[in-house]
């Protein structure tokens, strides 16, 4: 069986409100080995990205300004992916955006549903962990997979965590191969796993001198009010 374990950075959350894929990964998994393939591209989405996205994943409208539109690389992504079951956490997202990706371009297909199955690993994590938290971070923590390197978000690199959280997650179903499987994943997980060299720094957007001086008024106002007073302030005077 062939699985591509894919994921996508944007701009926003909405692709109905015009938000755009700026960053796709994708590893493959083949009988439940990993094969080293992957498809990994930037995108330019043509539009500006919102500031808590770019908190999320870091990637800003310079960086990405060089790099080629949807269009340019939709026939090279679908030769990797079609015919793969893609495995996905949170899939409807995902698939919502590249869906929306595809209606825009000039070719014939227009929704992945015709040329891939989905399975969604948060649907997945939900069944078998009720009522606990099942986001990837969470689920590395559960599994034991390292994600000490996943400081922001990047496409590849949480494909590539999130193949290793599926192997293990759903290692009980394929008993045969269950200590390859956990070895493969060890393994793994004693290389540490890093950023795209060439991804962009983290913005740091500093306090103006007006907000600072905003908040400082702020913090007297709660010394005057609160009987014990302002414990940031009681905590600076203790320097």
């Amino acid at each position: 069986m062939r699985q591509v374990v894919l994921d996508t950075e944007t701009t926003g959350l909405d692709p109905q409100q015009g938000h755009r894929i700026i960053e796709i990964g994708c590893v493959e998994i083949q009988n439940r080995r990993l094969t080293g393939r992957h498809f990994h591209r930037y995108l330019n989405p043509d539009r500006d990205i919102d500031a808590g996205a770019i908190e999320v994943h870091g990637l800003t409208s310079d960086f990405l300004a060089d790099k080629p539109r949807f269009a340019q690389i939709e026939a090279e992504l679908l030769d990797f992916i079609t015919g793969a079951e893609l495995v996905i956490h949170n899939a409807p997202f995902d698939m919502g955006f590249l869906n929306a990706e595809m209606r825009q371009t000039s070719s014939a297909l227009k929704s992945l549903d015709s040329v891939c199955t989905v399975l969604d690993t948060l649907l997945l994590a939900r069944e078998k962990h009720p009522g606990q938290r099942n986001n990837l971070d969470a689920l590395c923590k559960r599994y034991g997979v390292d994600n000490t390197q996943r400081t922001l978000h990047g496409a590849l690199l949480d494909a590539e965590i999130l193949a290793d959280v599926y192997l293990l997650m759903t290692s009980g179903q394929s008993s045969l191969s269950l200590k390859e499987e956990v070895l493969d994943v060890a393994a793994r997980n004693n290389r540490k796993r890093r950023f795209d060299p060439n991804r962009p720094p983290l913005t740091v957007i500093k306090a103006t001198e007006q907000e600072l001086s905003e908040h400082r008024e702020r913090l007297l106002e709660i010394d005057k009010k609160s009987g014990e007073g302002c414990l940031w302030l009681n905590l600076e005077q203790s320097r």
